[in-house]
């Protein structure tokens, strides 16, 4: 009944390896109602909290397919909860990020969940707030430790996998990580953050080919429009380190159309524009990736870039 967590950690950590997303995007929550026999719940009060930064809160209701949508403007870890009196109530965890919507469903069964599942979900609960406090500390050993032991209560927990991952990246240890973001995809085909994150190893690794593939898949599974440009972005990366600069340039152009605040899409056109000899034009991307991100990764290239092309 309980889906999974995905810690702060995990969400800072895409941030930093995957490219960040735009500041204005929003995205949204779509889920189903379903009673135990899998029929829609017309009418179920849902609540949609954000666990993470400063308090949010929507309510809305299902509809007749048992169905909810809620846009949302921050990213982050949200608790989602469905009641319909003389039914029940049940609650998932999920992971929310802009431009990606999320998709969760929930079972309500009546008289509630059984003394067993209460105990279940309440020992899930409870290991992930310990992996999220780890992941915060840095402690990514204990993290670790926490998003197993959730594991194995939730088998089918692919952000489980995915947050191991994570931390076993953090830690240095790129075959366990792939393993882990692996494993988050046979339990979730679709899931684009891990087939981004494949992606960024395999090309660190200089394995192209495989990240070329690998990133064209989760450009596929993106859907188009602001939820790939992440992937896209990551095309454009493989590309840049095998040398191919105008196809590079051309991914990076995609990846703005896709999200015109995308910071870093605008430093690497900067610096395929500096490469073609059009510096005002790199100037120009230089002072669009400032803008958006004046403390960003790039913000000390793009400053002497900047300061130097100005001469």
């Amino acid at each position: 009944m309980f889906k999974t967590l995905m810690t702060t950690l995990a969400a800072i950590a895409a941030v930093l390896m995957f490219a960040p997303a735009g500041l204005a995007q929003s995205t949204m929550i779509k889920g189903k109602v379903l009673d135990t026999e899998g029929k829609p719940i017309q009418g179920a009060a849902v609540t949609i909290e954000l666990r993470t930064g400063a308090p949010r809160k929507y309510q809305t209701k299902t509809d007749r397919r048992g169905e909810f949508v809620q846009l949302l403007t921050e990213s982050g870890e949200y608790l989602v909860t469905a009641s319909l009196e003389k039914i029940g109530t049940a609650a998932a965890p999920v992971r929310v990020r802009l431009g990606t919507p999320a998709d969760v469903t929930i079972t309500l069964t009546p008289g509630g969940a059984s003394p067993e599942e209460a105990k279940k979900n309440a020992e899930l609960k409870r290991v992930f707030e310990e992996g999220v406090a780890a992941s915060r500390a840095g402690n990514h050993d204990a993290a670790i430790a926490s998003f197993t032991a959730a594991a194995a209560l939730m088998p089918n927990c692919h952000d489980c996998q995915y947050n191991i991952g994570v931390s076993q990246m953090a830690k240095k240890d790129e075959k366990a990580a792939e393993e882990s973001w692996k494993k988050a995809l046979e339990l979730k085909p679709d899931y684009v953050e891990a087939m981004n994150a494949l992606a960024t190893l395999y090309n660190n690794q200089k394995r192209f080919d495989e990240a070329a593939a690998m990133s064209a898949k989760a450009a596929g599974a993106g859907g188009g429009g602001g939820g790939s440009a992440d992937a896209i972005y990551n095309q454009g990366l493989i590309l840049w380190d095998q040398g191919k600069i105008a196809e590079a340039k051309a991914k990076f152009e995609e990846t703005i159309k896709a999200d015109a605040k995308y910071a870093d899409a605008h430093y690497q056109m900067g610096m395929a524009l500096l490469n073609e000899g059009k510096l005002p034009e790199a100037v120009s991307s230089f002072e669009a990736y400032l803008a958006l991100a004046p403390d960003g990764q790039f913000a000390a290239q793009a400053k002497a870039m900047v300061a130097q092309l100005k001469k």
